[in-house]
């Protein structure tokens, strides 16, 4: 039996907290997908179905509860975080041709590249029409900006493929736009619809920030030094893909003219095999990189920690505090 790690309990807990509002988050999400075109509910279910941690609109539903929010909006905005999350990923499947998402297959391989991309953007459409429904202009502008740079960002990512060269400060970037982006636009919303001053809304903008900065660190790190059974895929799917991550940038920067040479070699390949990886571990290993990817995730972390410091102390204050620690002691 699968063990329960310390980050999926610091989100139970979490959950916990915002218990009534997250079901009712669901259930407003499976409403959205629903349609009288039968293949957009089969694929929209098989995507949500898949699970997650609904990370994203727990982080809205507690960001808005903590400001001890008037009204039903925030549970609107968290289902549309969700579906715009949900979309991006369906595309981002297409592009990455990835065959399996948290162990299972993925929707353009049991079905097709088309049906996923176009009920990507179905999913798109219900974010939208449910961000209108609140009525807020701000969340709206928020959302779309976060839905504009998550694009650039894999867009930044598909020109960077197999670029050995990247410097590290474009590759913080490249996590800054695709992933925390909408960490940040999440967090920001539940504080935009509880009628937040704009200095609460900054910092709820900068937690979520340097909470998704982190998060995608340690996906990085997780990627060469995973368990494949905890993370749901083949650890290396990075590498397989030409995508130079973080411990890659940091071994290529830290080499002998030697190891640069090899670096090169492998990422000029059209496809890499098991040997490569072995090699590109080995590489990996010996400038630490994995563990100075850690740190840098940590130091985001403690960042994140930060920017809760202007918040009164509350249980749900509490538990986005342990979310941001043993979201970094994370094993998928």
């Amino acid at each position: 039996m699968k063990k329960i790690s310390k980050a999926d309990l610091s989100i139970k807990e979490l959950v916990e907290l915002i218990k009534v509002d997250f079901v009712k988050t669901d259930k407003l999400i499976q409403n959205q997908i629903t349609s009288e075109v039968d293949r957009i509910p089969e694929l929209s279910n098989h995507i949500v179905g898949l699970g997650g941690k609904r990370l994203r609109p727990i982080l809205t539903i507690a960001c808005a509860k903590m400001l001890n929010i008037k009204n039903n909006h925030h549970i609107t905005l968290a289902a549309a975080v969700e579906l715009l999350h949900t979309a991006t990923l369906l595309h981002d499947d297409v592009v990455d041709e990835s065959d399996f998402r948290r162990g299972k297959e993925t929707s353009h391989t049991l079905w097709d590249n088309k049906s996923s991309i176009l009920v990507g953007d179905y999913l798109l459409g219900k974010a939208f029409q449910l961000m209108v429904k609140t009525g807020s202009l701000q969340c709206l502008e928020t959302l779309s900006n976060a839905a504009a740079i998550i694009a650039e960002g894999e867009v930044l990512q598909l020109v960077a493929i197999n670029n050995i060269n990247i410097k590290k400060r474009d590759y913080i970037k490249i996590i800054e736009s695709k992933t925390a982006a909408l960490f940040s636009s999440a967090c920001e919303v539940g504080g935009i619809i509880s009628n937040s001053s704009k200095e609460i809304n900054k910092s709820l903008f900068s937690f979520g920030k340097n909470l998704g900065t982190s998060f995608q660190l340690i996906d990085d790190a997780l990627d060469y030094s995973g368990n494949s059974e905890n993370l749901g895929k083949s650890t290396g799917d990075d590498f397989y893909d030409g995508k130079i991550t973080l411990p890659v940038i940091i071994s290529f920067e830290e080499a002998n003219e030697n190891e640069k040479y090899i670096w090169k070699e492998i990422f000029q390949k059209k496809v890499r095999n098991k040997k490569d990886l072995s090699t590109a571990n080995n590489l990996i290993e010996k400038h630490k990189s994995i563990e100075k990817t850690m740190h840098l995730a940590n130091k985001y972390g403690n960042k994140a920690k930060k920017d809760l410091s202007l918040f009164s102390d509350s249980p749900i204050k509490k538990g986005l505090i342990n979310l941001v620690d043993f979201s970094l002691a994370r094993d998928h």
